[in-house]
């Protein structure tokens, strides 16, 4: 007797396969057919389960959300005063998933912001913060100032180009000093030292727990004086 020995497929299999191997190589190497090679099967496989390309990353940062909405959990504020502490935590907890998926940011922002996971995670961050004795106006407010901080990252205002490395636009910068002072002498003082926990361009560990504190202190005292 004959058996079919090829493998069975899921959603959920192709997606996280997709995952490890832009974890591997980068979500540019995100093809049918290399996910296809990575599964053992033929690349028209996965047509059965997954529509296209942009479904398939769809479904990439589906993964990555849902593993940050499980790893957070759902906090209960038992004391107003809480809430700052238990916010910054499940911001950082997001930050260092994040982290191990540094593609992951880039395409978050470029899906559809009302998925379930997405809408499940920042209903948490406004549970945390009603639990703090916020007014849903306050929380309004709170999550336009927190904007993709909220989950981890920053969306840099600015950034190398494309084809130029940072390194490149550093130098380039500084051979327009005499046009440039001020810039240029801001770069020259930088002593970023965490470059290992880095989402962008500007984005490491040290700036993005600096602001993120400056607006939770913020919020805090807006809070106190409500």
């Amino acid at each position: 007797m004959v058996t079919d020995q090829r493998p069975r497929l899921s959603r959920e299999q192709i997606f996280r396969t997709a995952v490890a191997r832009a974890d591997r190589d980068g979500v540019e190497a995100v093809t049918m057919r290399n996910i296809a090679t990575d599964l053992g099967v033929e690349a028209m496989s996965l047509y059965h389960h997954v529509a296209n390309k942009a479904e398939l990353l769809d479904g990439m940062a589906e993964v990555v959300l849902d593993s940050i909405t499980a790893a957070v959990g759902t906090p209960v504020v038992h004391d107003p005063a809480d809430w700052k502490p238990l916010l910054r935590k499940r911001i950082l907890i997001a930050r260092d998933i994040l982290l191990g998926h540094p593609w992951a940011p880039a395409l978050i922002g470029t899906r559809s912001p009302m998925t379930l996971s997405i809408v499940a995670y920042f209903d948490g961050v406004i549970g945390l913060l009603r639990g703090g004795g916020f007014s849903y106006e306050l929380a309004h407010h709170a999550m336009h100032s927190l904007g993709s901080r909220a989950l981890g990252f920053t969306q840099e205002l600015f950034g190398p180009p494309a084809d130029q490395s940072e390194p490149d636009a550093v130098a380039a910068l500084t051979a327009m000093a005499d046009r440039f002072p001020n810039i240029v002498g801001m770069m020259a003082a930088d002593t970023h030292d965490d470059t290992g926990a880095l989402l962008g361009w500007c984005d490491d560990q040290t700036e993005f727990e600096f602001g993120l504190d400056l607006i939770l202190d913020g919020l805090e005292r807006l809070r106190s004086a409500g």
